[in-house]
């Protein structure tokens, strides 16, 4: 009798059980069925908003070639045309500098770019002491058509306004073939191409001073094309034709061409936390009574007048690391650029302009022969998304320096500038942020200015990705 009630309690457990699975089963049956329901409701909305698409006129096809490009893997895809809409921002950049009262400030052994500077602001970044509206951006940019995209950026430095870049730029060309065409930054060296609020430091690199003056940067008017080959390995070569109005060259006013440029960039990525960039560039331009002021070893001061030609020789290589590639919390870029130049041409020995009396070799022609060269290299290291803090170190080699007869009247210096600086800056986001400088500055013969430099730079409106 007790085995009789338990194989019954036993079969009693197992059909509770097999009814509970049903019930379960059941409800998931249920779900599924109410997933398929609500499946078909979207798929049918869906199919009515096709349907109501398909019944408007049908728009124009792009052209091939604008088809073609958009797929293209390794370019971004244009967006719809927005001239009447464009894109706005602008960049606040000002700082507080602390530094030595320099009558005249240059980079002994180099020619003195613009001729000195008197204390009135005319490094950028560099010469005005205390409160000061460094670098002001006003950026407008948009899409023309499906075919091109157009830029201008008014920069307003030391109460003055200029539109330093202007340029139109193709989108639909294809085949890795990129047009353009105005007044650009050139695509020679790393640093040129960018602006001063995507610097990782508060100036520039005494080499970009020493190449192109007092603005630190390389812009031209003119055109440029490049081409990106179809590899896997980044390959970028180049070439430009412009005006050559900027030191080194000048305006001399005519027909064609008075500037030409060539690059080459390589590029790739190590594992998945490295990546980086190496390049080769050269810049020739000629100039036309390029005038500077020198000390003279008979009179105070003697100008110079150089005609001839320029030649730049300009590589550069950076690598980046970030933990799995995600720079967002940490990340570290090194970053180094070298350049030779040679100048050869005629040097007219003159009396400054406003000077009282007529310098001893006024009027004097002699044969000009220069051959110079310096490197910086700097490291930035992000420690968490915040902050990062920085390190550089720079000098120059005022090499062979031939004045011919005019070397018995003017002072040929012969010295190796020298600068370190170390930064350390905090973000609260992508568009703002704040930086302390200081930098120990050897530029200058007999010089040392112990600097510190506190920067911000904010920017408003659109802000486009910065360049690798």
């Amino acid at each position: 009798m007790q085995k009789r009630i338990a194989m019954a309690a036993m079969l009693a457990a197992t059909f509770g059980a097999q009814a509970a699975d049903h019930s379960e089963l059941a409800a998931i049956r249920a779900q599924i069925d109410d997933m398929k329901r609500a499946y078909e409701q979207r798929i049918a909305a869906l199919e009515q908003k096709l349907a109501q698409a398909e019944s408007r006129p049908a728009a124009k096809p792009a052209p091939a070639t604008v088809q073609s490009e958009r797929t293209d893997s390794r370019r971004p895809a244009a967006g719809p045309a927005s001239g009447f809409n464009p894109e706005v921002s602008l960049i606040l950049q000002g700082q507080y500098k602390n530094m030595k009262d320099v009558p005249e400030r240059g980079i002994t052994g180099f020619w003195p770019a613009g001729g000195h500077d008197h204390g009135e602001g005319a490094i950028e970044g560099i010469s005005k002491r205390g409160f000061s509206v460094d670098h002001t951006e006003l950026v407008l940019a948009a899409n023309i058509d499906p075919y091109w995209r157009g830029q201008a950026i008014i920069a307003a430095i030391d109460g003055t306004a200029e539109v330093e870049e202007a340029w139109f730029q193709s989108l639909g060309l294809g085949h890795g073939i990129g047009l353009k065409g105005g007044r650009f930054r050139s695509g020679i060296g790393y640093l040129n191409e960018q602006h001063p609020h995507m610097w990782d430091f508060a100036d520039a690199p005494l080499m970009y001073r020493a190449l192109f003056g007092n603005h630190g940067s390389y812009t031209n008017d003119g055109v440029q094309l490049k081409w990106l080959a179809p590899t896997d390995t980044f390959i970028e070569l180049g070439a430009e034709m412009g005006r050559g109005a900027n030191f080194p060259g000048t305006d001399r006013n005519k027909n064609g061409s008075g500037a030409a440029a060539v690059f080459a960039h390589v590029g790739g990525e190590v594992g998945v936390s490295n990546s980086w960039r190496a390049g080769v560039s050269y810049l020739t331009t000629q100039a036309k009574s390029r005038a500077a002021h020198f000390a003279g070893t008979v009179d105070d001061e003697v100008e110079g007048l150089f005609d001839g030609r320029s030649q730049n020789f300009i590589a550069d290589f950076v690598w980046k690391w970030a933990p799995n590639g995600n720079p967002k919390y940490q990340n570290f870029k090194f970053q180094t650029e070298y350049f030779q130049r040679r100048e050869k041409g005629d040097l007219t020995c003159a009396t400054p302009e406003g000077a009282a009396a007529t310098v001893a070799c006024d009027g004097m022609l002699s044969a000009y022969r220069t051959r110079q060269s310096g490197w910086y290299a700097q490291g930035v290291y992000q420690f968490t998304p915040n902050w990062r803090a920085g390190l550089r170190y720079e000098q120059l080699d005022s090499g062979r320096r031939d004045f011919g007869d005019n070397a018995a009247y003017l002072v040929v210096d012969s010295y190796r500038p020298k600068k370190a600086s170390a930064m350390i800056d905090y973000s609260w986001s992508e568009f703002s942020r704040v930086r302390l400088q200081y930098a120990q500055d050897k530029s200058m013969f007999g010089i040392t200015d112990n600097q510190v430099t506190v920067q911000y730079i904010m920017s408003l409106g659109a802000h486009g990705a910065h360049k690798f």
